[in-house]
């Protein structure tokens, strides 16, 4: 029975994280730093800084499903990847990050990312940049086995689960209707996929309706 935890849980596509691995039979564990209020009956109650390695010990793959807003706190994004990476550094679990779609690149050359371009909305710059400097500090990490994995432009959290996304790579990509649309329930499906299949290590990739 793979052995999964979810980082930061208890936000909306961390408890998706937890009902899809559980749904599939998955031993899962929920890092929260508060009460639990996810559908996991594992926990540990800890801030992702407090966690050690010990406490990593033993799972096959940690989901990192943190996230903030507060454009003051976005070096958040990268201290507590950081801190991720450090502690399970030389270890057999996969490190599987739920990512950014601004870092996406919208040329073969990848010269340019969707969040240098004129249309792209000035209230998510914060986050974009913030998410987009955590992957590069990722890239140079050969000592850990992850895989980060960025949502379409529109990531919906009260989107349907339909069960079906496309995977995709470095770039940024549309579906027939020029849409790049995922929701939080199908994410967690392909996240979860991910995790059985561990089929791009150290690469990021993406994923879509």
């Amino acid at each position: 029975m793979m052995k999964i935890a979810v980082a930061a849980a208890n936000g909306k596509e961390g408890k998706l994280i937890v009902e899809e691995a559980l749904k599939r039979g998955m031993d899962v564990t929920a890092i929260v730093r508060s009460e639990n209020k996810t559908t996991a009956k594992k926990v540990i109650q800890k801030d992702i800084m407090d966690l050690t390695r010990e406490d990593l010990e033993g799972f096959d793959v940690v989901a990192d499903a943190f996230g903030v807003w507060d454009p003051a706190k976005m070096y958040l994004h990268s201290v507590t990847l950081k801190h991720l990476a450090d502690i399970l550094s030389g270890s057999r679990t996969r490190l599987l990050v739920v990512g950014g779609a601004g870092s996406l690149y919208m040329d073969k050359i990848h010269g340019l990312k969707l969040s240098e371009t004129p249309d792209f909305p000035k209230d998510y710059l914060p986050v974009a940049n913030g998410m987009g400097q955590a992957l590069e500090e990722l890239r140079k990490r050969d000592d850990v086995a992850w895989t980060y994995i960025s949502p379409a432009a529109v990531f919906d959290p009260e989107g349907k689960r339909t069960g079906s996304y496309t995977l995709a790579g470095e770039e940024f990509t549309v579906n027939e209707k020029g849409e790049s649309y995922i929701s939080y329930a199908d994410y967690a499906i392909a996240l979860v996929d991910e995790a059985e299949k561990g089929n791009h290590i150290r690469q990021r990739i993406s994923v879509r309706k």
